[in-house]
C-alpha cells in the first residue's frame, strides 16, 4: 500500500519545518555569544590575577634587594679587609674568611630560592584558582550549548511526528 500525500498537505509540512527552522537559528546565535562572553570573562579573570601577581613579585625583588643583598655586601667586605695582603700577619685568615664568604654566599642563595620558591607556589595556587573558574564557566557555556542542541532536536522530532500523522490522516481521509 502506497501513500500519497496532497502536495498542499507537503507544502503545509514545509512551511512547517522552515518555522522551526527559523526558531532554531537565534538559538544558536545565543549560545556562541555566550561561549564568547565565557571566553572573554576567562581573559578579563586572567589579567586579573596578573595584576595580583605582579605587586607581589615586585616586592619580592625589593626584599631581597634591600634585606639579603647589604648583608651579604657586608661580609665580603669584611672578608676582603681581612684578607688585604698589606698587613701579612697569618695566612690562615684570609683562607677561613674566605670559606666564611663562600659559606654566607650560600646561606644567602639558599634564603633567596626558598623564598623564590614559596611566591612561585603562590603563583602556581592563584593560576590554579583561575584556571578552575575558567574551566566551570566553560562547562557551563559547553552545557547551555548540549541544552540548546537538545531542545531544538526534540522540537524537529515532534513537528517531524506531527507532520507524519497530518499526512497519514489526509491520505486516508482522500479517496
Amino acid at each position: 500500500m502506497k501513500i500519497v500525500a496532497p502536495e498542499r498537505s507537503l507544502r503545509h509540512v514545509k512551511a512547517q519545518a522552515a518555522r522551526a527552522a527559523d526558531r532554531v537559528g537565534p538559538m544558536a546565535d545565543q549560545a556562541r555569544e555566550a561561549a564568547s562572553h565565557a571566553r572573554d570573562v576567562a581573559g578579563e579573570k586572567m589579567i586579573v590575577a596578573r595584576g595580583w601577581a605582579a605587586p607581589r613579585l615586585d616586592a619580592a625583588a625589593h626584599s631581597i634587594e634591600e634585606q639579603l643583598a647589604p648583608r651579604i655586601s657586608a661580609a665580603l667586605t669584611q672578608a676582603a679587609a681581612k684578607i688585604d695582603p698589606t698587613p701579612a700577619k697569618s695566612r690562615k685568615w684570609p683562607v677561613v674568611l674566605l670559606v666564611a664568604g663562600v659559606a654566607i654566599g650560600a646561606a644567602g642563595y639558599a634564603m633567596y630560592r626558598r623564598n623564590a620558591d614559596q611566591w612561585a607556589d603562590t603563583l602556581k595556587d592563584s593560576a590554579s584558582d583561575a584556571s578552575q573558574w575558567v574551566g566551570q564557566k566553560t562547562e557551563a557555556a559547553a552545557g547551555a550549548v548540549s541544552e540548546v542542541k537538545n531542545d531544538t532536536t526534540s522540537k524537529t522530532g515532534e513537528t517531524g511526528g506531527t507532520a507524519d500523522s497530518r499526512a497519514e490522516h489526509t491520505s486516508k481521509t482522500q479517496p
